[in-house]
């Protein structure tokens, strides 16, 4: 019923806007269109932003697959895993001031709090948090119900399980890394992450619709499309929309825009949040990412770097993030262009986030 309803409703919102149309075919738009009509995704959105920080904004699909609403242009999404280079940029000033080294074992600033079979918070180093290399079990992996978390319920959750691997050995993608990023902030500071993340980051660029949900906020603040799950292929759309992100926190929390996403990325990589030493540690990459983000893939410090095919030997630098109902896609280049891209859903083939991949690339190369 629900991927019938996809077919029915797209049809008639796929065109591009006037102002497109009127320059010939937008491949951003062209992209945006397949991945509605041919990929069944209920909405895709697209901000890009050139150097000079304009900003142009796409819609397809439909925002709510009940009524056939119409996409709110740059509306917000969940952005999951992007959340992650906010934390790092956090937990990089602090770097920057004093407060804390890269260098550091986790037991410094959290005494007692990683224990477990092959873990010990002695040998885990704050660069390992944030590079993926700490060999923590990745919380995610096993069965939590949907419901109410702190931040060390989650990591209890990890700790019920053997190390992956020593740290430094190997690299591993593990959501707990980052909630324990989003500890140390805390302990250093003395003030909540949704403080320092708000403070530090997005009041500090002008991010007018980013925030971090406040405690059992279930819903989306401004305008946005409904967020959809497809438990299998060809299985129905459920609407998740509304739900308690607390199981993500400092890992992938965040609901933001297209738009605000490319300019923490362009402002990150145009030193407007960390001073030289600190972003170049930031970009500081290793292998064993790809298998996750895709071939070419590397991973900094809650960085990734990926190739950009128009323009050999350049990469552009982003995350990505995961959420039930929202993926989005993008980053931006040395020079301050950026791109991103969102879809309603999570697809259950994983081509689809590759052709999603492709737009963000369009869009960084046109």
């Amino acid at each position: 019923m629900a991927a019938a309803a996809v077919g029915a409703l797209t049809l008639t919102a796929l065109a591009p806007s006037a102002a497109t149309a009127a320059t010939g075919p937008d491949p951003v738009q062209q992209g945006l269109n397949k991945l509605v009509r041919d990929d069944g995704v209920p909405a895709a959105l697209a901000s890009v932003m050139d150097r000079t920080g304009h900003t142009r904004t796409y819609t397809a699909g439909v925002a709510d697959l009940a009524t056939g609403a119409k996409v709110p242009r740059d509306g917000q999404v969940r952005v999951g895993s992007n959340t992650k280079a906010f934390t790092a940029v956090v937990v990089l000033q602090l770097v920057a001031e004093g407060k804390l080294r890269l260098d550091d074992p986790v037991e410094k600033h959290l005494p007692g709090l990683l224990r477990g079979d092959g873990i010990d918070g002695h040998a885990i180093k704050v660069r390992h948090l944030l590079q993926q290399t700490s060999g923590l079990p990745n919380y995610t992996e096993y069965d939590i119900p949907l419901k109410h978390y702190e931040p060390k319920d989650l990591v209890a959750i990890a700790l019920q399980h053997k190390a992956k691997f020593a740290p430094g050995d190997d690299w591993q993608y593990s959501n707990t890394n980052y909630v324990v990023a989003g500890l140390i902030i805390e302990k250093v500071t003395h003030h909540s992450y949704a403080e320092e993340l708000d403070r530090r980051v997005i009041k500090r660029i002008g991010l007018r619709h980013t925030y971090f949900p406040t405690p059992r906020e279930e819903t989306i603040r401004e305008a946005h499309p409904k967020g959809y799950l497809q438990e299998k292929p060809g299985g129905p759309l459920r609407d998740v929309t509304e739900m308690d992100p607390s199981w993500t926190w400092a890992a992938g929390q965040l609901v933001s825009t297209n738009s605000d996403l490319d300019r923490f990325y362009s402002k990150l990589l145009t030193g407007h949040l960390l001073k030289k030493p600190q972003l170049d540690q930031m970009r500081t990459t290793v292998k064993g990412a790809d298998q996750t983000f895709g071939p070419g893939a590397r991973y900094g410090l809650g960085l990734v770097s990926k190739p950009l095919p128009c323009r050999p030997g350049e990469v552009y630098w982003g995350h990505g993030g995961s959420f039930p109902g929202y993926e989005t896609r993008g980053g931006a280049t040395a020079d301050g262009r950026a791109a991103n891209v969102a879809v309603t859903t999570q697809p259950t083939d994983k081509t689809v986030m590759t052709r999603v991949d492709k737009v963000v690339e369009k869009a960084l190369c046109h």
